[in-house]
């Protein structure tokens, strides 16, 4: 049976990972720099994979002076995006339903916590959960483990929602009941592992994640 929902939020919730490569590619074409934009997209959802987005101005550069200028760039664009296509109507018929709903995120409270309550569904969610919550991140499944203890359920009584290899390998590992909805910076994430890949939340409904998720007989 059925019974919560727990979603990823950066580039399932929020494409804040579009945002965050526009803006470091508006600072490089201000400057007249070209930006490797392939490169930062292999970072995207990888915590293991690290690399200078500011490598191509040289070693001369005030890197404090560039990231100060993509802050600015930055902080604009976000103000600017709306949840993702599906969402809301996904929310809001888990919530009608009675479902309980958790946020598990690789990133921290401060970063998630706001821009939810921006787009008014921080009161949505029962129990978010961020990176500074669990004794690992993603792709480790803790975070996972932690709202399900939190909810009391086991794991096929819950669905995951990812974008990204990563946070999907996560949701596997804590053994739940995993969808992936890759965005720009994710298709080309490897999803072989999950149970059911969509173009976008807009897909979805709660009858449809009933009827195909149920759990193991004897579960």
């Amino acid at each position: 049976m059925l019974r919560a929902l727990i979603f990823d939020f950066d580039g399932l919730i929020l494409d804040t990972e579009s945002a965050l490569i526009r803006s470091y590619a508006d600072v490089h074409a201000a400057h007249g720099v070209a930006f490797d934009e392939a490169l930062f997209i292999r970072a995207v959802g990888h915590v293991d994979f690290k690399f200078d987005p500011w490598a191509a101005f040289g070693p001369s550069a005030v890197q404090a002076e560039l990231e100060a200028q993509r802050q600015h760039t930055k902080k604009g664009r976000l103000e600017q995006l709306a949840p993702l296509p599906g969402v809301v109507a996904l929310l809001d018929e888990a919530h009608a339903a009675g479902l309980p709903l958790a946020i598990a995120s690789n990133s921290e409270h401060t970063w998630v916590e706001p821009h939810l309550a921006r787009l008014g569904l921080l009161e949505w969610f029962t129990f978010v959960a961020c990176r500074e919550d669990a004794p690992s991140p993603k792709p480790e499944p803790d975070l996972y483990k932690l709202v399900l203890n939190q909810f009391g359920l086991r794991a096929h009584e819950a669905v995951a929602f990812e974008d990204s290899h990563t946070g999907s390998i996560a949701a596997k590992r804590a053994g739940l009941f995993t969808v992936a909805a890759p965005g720009p910076s994710t298709q080309h994430h490897d999803f072989a592992h999950v149970d059911l890949r969509v173009n976008s939340l807009a897909e979805i409904t709660l009858t449809n994640l009933r009827a195909r998720f149920v759990a193991p007989r004897g579960a």
